[in-house]
């Protein structure tokens, strides 16, 4: 099997705790799913576990990464979906989620990964890494010792940083993986990434280094002379809306497209529920097609008996939505690209006339605990628009975030 320098690094190390922390596409994933495999078959009737954010996350990334890796090194196995697990002749992968720790309970194992460990809050991982340990109880042949290793993309400061970076031990090792080192991408890759991300993203996202996503105001690439337009609503404009569903404190975002550029032009804030919302609509902007970008949140909170998507279906609104929200900083990354890529011209602009509410939370929601702030209220709107923005930039460049397009 052919191995980039930093995974065959990795694989072989015997420190009780390995990372990789790596850009997009460096192989940090893929280097874990083998080491994990190995210790599989180098420990037979000892179970291992791998862990992922999310169990969306497991079904779309673990289940064939191992799959693939199983049938090259000619393993038989059977995949228990139900469980999470890989059941072959040497004992079981076992594949969890991270995003309830207190799940993590009910089993032992000699060998554990945890993958895209700082996607988390670094309170959440702490609480799981409290959990993993527990697990991690098996003693293994010649008295070798357990271990637990990561990978992940580095998010800033976080779990990480703290744990390799701060808290060093002679116990410990961190490998950097740069996503340029990978010979099996294409150089359009790194290039599409370079136009979609801000210079302290792109030192995260292609070189692996610690630096600060989340410092200042969150989206700090608002400028409201240089991303200012006085576009506002013409008759046959089909109207674009970005939606937050919040009891008493509904937020929509009304934008229009022209080709790449997209602008908001209206908002509705605080109004009461769903059904509220829709009569505002209809009565503001009789005369328009109206495209809805919900919260994803609305196929499970209720208004009127219905679920808020389906109020907005029985209205005849067209829904875009995605099969759930995605991560708070894809969202807030989509925006703050609109606002000034790295290269080119915005493609985001505000009415900031027109949309006096929506230009004062972009302008003051700050960072708090290393998440935007929800206790000045500056979130509802900034989050209707969020949900817009992000499906639009999904739409224009692909998936680069972990929701599918609904």
């Amino acid at each position: 099997m052919e191995l980039l320098e930093h995974q065959a690094e990795f694989i072989e190390s015997n420190f009780i705790h390995t990372g990789i922390v790596g850009g997009f596409r460096s192989g940090k994933s893929q280097a874990g799913a083998i080491k994990t495999c190995l210790k599989k078959l180098a420990y037979p009737g000892i179970d291992v576990a791998y862990y992922l954010p999310t169990y969306g996350l497991i079904k779309d990334i673990a289940y064939p990464k191992f799959e693939k890796l199983l049938s090259d090194f000619g393993v038989q196995y059977v995949l228990n979906k139900t469980d999470h697990e890989f059941i072959t002749q040497f004992g079981k992968i076992i594949l969890r989620s991270m995003d309830n720790p207190d799940t993590i309970i009910g089993y032992e194992v000699g060998y554990s990964l945890i993958d895209e460990a700082d996607i988390l809050s670094t309170t959440h991982m702490k609480d799981v890494f409290i959990k993993v340990v527990a697990r991690l109880s098996v003693p293994l042949p010649d008295g070798a010792s357990n271990s637990l290793d990561f990978v992940s993309t580095p998010e800033g400061f976080k779990f990480l940083y703290d744990f390799f970076v701060k808290n060093p031990h002679e116990n410990k090792k961190l490998i950097k993986a740069q996503t340029k080192n990978n010979p099996f991408i294409s150089e359009s890759y790194i290039s599409t990434l370079m136009m979609s991300y801000t210079e302290e993203q792109l030192e995260a996202y292609l070189n692996g280094e610690f630096v600060n996503l989340t410092s200042g105001t969150v989206y700090r690439n608002f400028n409201r002379v240089a991303n200012h337009s006085n576009r506002t609503i013409q008759s046959n404009d089909i109207l674009h809306i970005g939606m937050d569903f919040n009891i008493t404190k509904m937020n929509a975002v009304v934008h229009v497209i022209d080709g790449t550029k997209k602008t908001a032009v209206a908002e509705i804030v605080n109004a009461y529920d769903t059904p509220e919302m829709c009569g505002l609509i209809k009565e503001k902007f009789p005369n328009h097609s109206i495209v809805i970008y919900p919260d994803a949140s609305g196929d499970n909170r209720k208004s009127s008996g219905k679920s808020d998507i389906q109020i907005l279906k029985d209205n005849k609104f067209v829904v875009r939505k995605l099969s759930k929200n995605p991560f708070v900083k894809d969202r807030v990354n989509a925006v703050n690209i609109g606002f000034k890529p790295a290269k080119g011209e915005p493609t985001y602009y505000v009415n900031t006339n027109t949309c006096p509410v929506y230009t004062e939370a972009l302008e003051q929601q700050a960072y708090k605990n290393g998440e935007p702030d929800k206790t000045t209220g500056f979130d509802h709107i900034n989050e209707a628009g969020g949900y817009f923005a992000y499906y639009q930039t999904n739409k224009v460049q692909g998936s680069w975030g972990t929701s599918k397009l609904a």
